[in-house]
């Protein structure tokens, strides 16, 4: 039988409830995984690489629903009965890369990064606006809100990401749908390794465990708060950002030309 979290607030929103957690097969969707089944969701988890979903699944008690993350919210709704309580998109690319990198890479990242966001909260949105409730999870990365240096795809794809988070809050927010979007730097997964030199500079001297990541989303949800910072320290960045840009970006700059000046 389903929960009936409609009208839910706070952490009562999580216990169960159905939640589906795309790239669930390591990283921060894994821990997002464990952290909303040890709170007593319903928890489908998704991937590409059935192998590993399949751990997690195993590990959390899951259900797991493989394959592309733009193309599984009706069968993750299957599962978990007919309703989708929260839905975290959190299937991401790294893609690095400058202006000139293939048109290929630029549109896989917007693919995965922004449009599979899209298509869910197509599917997802007249059932939670009937109903009056819904809550999307978008992970999105401090490049987002700030930029990333040797990775222009990432950095534009995520920078849509949050738009499209943003505009969903802006706009169904009365109507009972809360969004929340999760911003870390450096998280100790896979991606951080792709990220390369320029994530041996920038990111991994701060990086965290994905665990902590679970946890900032979990607060912002007991709090029901948009924005989600795992690294405080962002919201410095991202004011700077805003209010005096040149400066930002001469500082950003400064960060560029020293990972030029070094090993690659």
């Amino acid at each position: 039988m389903n929960a009936d979290t409609s009208g839910s607030t706070g952490i009562d929103a999580v216990r169960g409830a159905g939640v589906v957690v795309t790239g669930a097969g390591g990283g921060i969707g894994a821990a997002l995984a464990r952290r909303f089944a040890a709170e007593g969701a319903r928890v489908v988890v998704n991937d590409l690489d059935p192998v590993r979903l399949k751990a997690v699944a195993e590990e959390t008690g899951a259900l797991a629903v493989p394959g592309d993350a733009s193309a599984v919210v009706e069968e993750a709704r299957e599962a978990l009965g007919g309703t989708v309580d929260i839905w975290c998109a959190n299937a991401g690319l790294s893609s690095p890369g400058d202006a000139f990198a293939d048109e290929d890479v630029w549109a896989a990242a917007w693919d995965v990064n922004v449009m599979a966001h899209v298509r869910a909260a197509r599917v997802l949105l007249p059932g939670w606006l009937e109903r009056g409730s819904g809550r999307f999870v978008s992970t999105v990365s401090a490049a987002g809100l700030l930029t990333m240096i040797g990775a222009a795809p990432y950095s534009v794809s995520k920078h849509g990401a949050y738009a499209f988070a943003e505009w969903l809050s802006l706009t169904y927010r009365h109507r009972g749908i809360s969004v929340h979007a999760i911003c870390p730097q450096g998280v100790r997964t896979d991606m951080l390794t792709a990220a390369g030199s320029a994530g041996e500079l920038v990111l991994a001297p701060t990086a965290i465990e994905p665990e902590a990541v679970a946890d900032a989303l979990l607060d912002a949800v007991a709090a029901d708060r948009f924005l989600v910072l795992p690294h405080p320290e962002v919201a410095g960045y991202y004011r700077n950002r805003a209010t005096d840009p040149e400066r930002w970006l001469t500082t950003m700059n400064h960060l560029q030309r020293t990972w030029e000046s070094g090993p690659r």
